[in-house]
């Protein structure tokens, strides 16, 4: 057995008990050389090892949601799967809740080499997506993993040419969404980003290194005054595009960046906003929805 994993996600996850390593060994037996038995006599792998995440990660993917092929370079983020399909299924509740359940299209806003918000969505809810990334080559890497699981026709990629646009040069006029969704990165700077993974390991009893245990570049964990200016831009460009997305979503990870998200939304017209927690272990997140479509226009939809 693996590490406990706290009662605190959805309902539908699937990874609210503990892992079954032998299980999962069997479907990706590249796992095996990073298990071992800890001092308290439990079967683990250790965390703080990247290339141990990575194992763990891709044989969930390869156990519960039909992936044969996950691959990426190790320089790339390495989501875990746990919390990230807690998001899809917070956002399938959102969704149900506004009666959109049927031919379900949406956006994921920097997608990664990992593709692994479309990877999940399409597996547990069938939904179709356009994913962008401002990188081309973790596009090209992610092209790669949806054509190896034969899912590219439901998934399809587009390369966002500026990074300080999150909505324009990507949405057409034909596009309409469900929903967006987004991991916005969360820090100023690769320091600032090494630190909190320093912090995060030394409260788990790890002796960090400057490797961080999920790996990330740059692009995928830093954003010029971190993730406020970017869920800013990423409000304001919403609201260019009111009518093309029912809702728009977004993880905030900082709770003191609420605040300033309300107001502008308020500015900008919004016509509802949510505040979704999520739990996750200790570690506490948010999904922020909201949409600038009258009631009318939701019934309409």
């Amino acid at each position: 057995m693996g590490k406990q994993k706290a009662a605190t996600f959805h309902p539908k996850n699937v990874h609210r008990s503990r892992y079954n390593l032998a299980e999962l060994i069997k479907v990706y037996p590249q796992l095996k050389p990073f298990v071992f038995v800890n001092k308290y006599d439990v079967e683990t792998v250790d965390f703080s090892n990247p290339n141990a995440v990575k194992a763990l990660n891709t044989a969930l993917l390869f156990k519960f949601y039909n992936i044969k092929f996950w691959d990426f370079p190790d320089t790339n983020l390495c989501p875990p799967i746990p919390g990230r399909v807690d998001y899809i299924h917070y956002l399938a509740d959102l969704l149900k809740e506004s009666n959109l359940t049927k031919n379900v299209s949406i956006l994921d806003i920097g997608t990664g080499a990992s593709c692994i918000y479309p990877i999940l969505g399409n597996s547990v809810y069938q939904w179709q997506f356009v994913a962008s990334d401002s990188s081309k080559k973790s596009l090209n890497t992610a092209r790669v993993i949806l054509k190896e699981n034969n899912i590219d026709k439901e998934i399809v990629l587009r390369f966002q040419p500026n990074t300080n646009h999150i909505f324009k040069g990507i949405l057409t006029a034909e596009d309409k969404f469900a929903a967006t969704m987004c991991n916005p990165p969360f820090y100023k700077s690769e320091e600032e980003a090494f630190l909190a993974t320093s912090k995060k390991l030394k409260g788990l009893g790890i002796i960090s290194n400057k490797e961080r245990n999920f790996g990330g570049t740059h692009q995928e964990l830093c954003y010029k005054g971190g993730e406020k200016a970017f869920v800013h831009t990423y409000l304001y460009e919403s609201s260019l595009f009111k009518n093309q997305c029912f809702w728009f979503t977004t993880l905030v990870s900082k709770k003191e960046n609420l605040k300033s998200m309300y107001a502008s939304l308020k500015k900008l017209k919004a016509t509802e906003i949510k505040t979704i927690q999520m739990s996750q272990g200790n570690k506490i997140t948010r999904i922020v929805a909201w949409t600038f479509l009258s009631k009318a226009a939701q019934k309409e939809w």
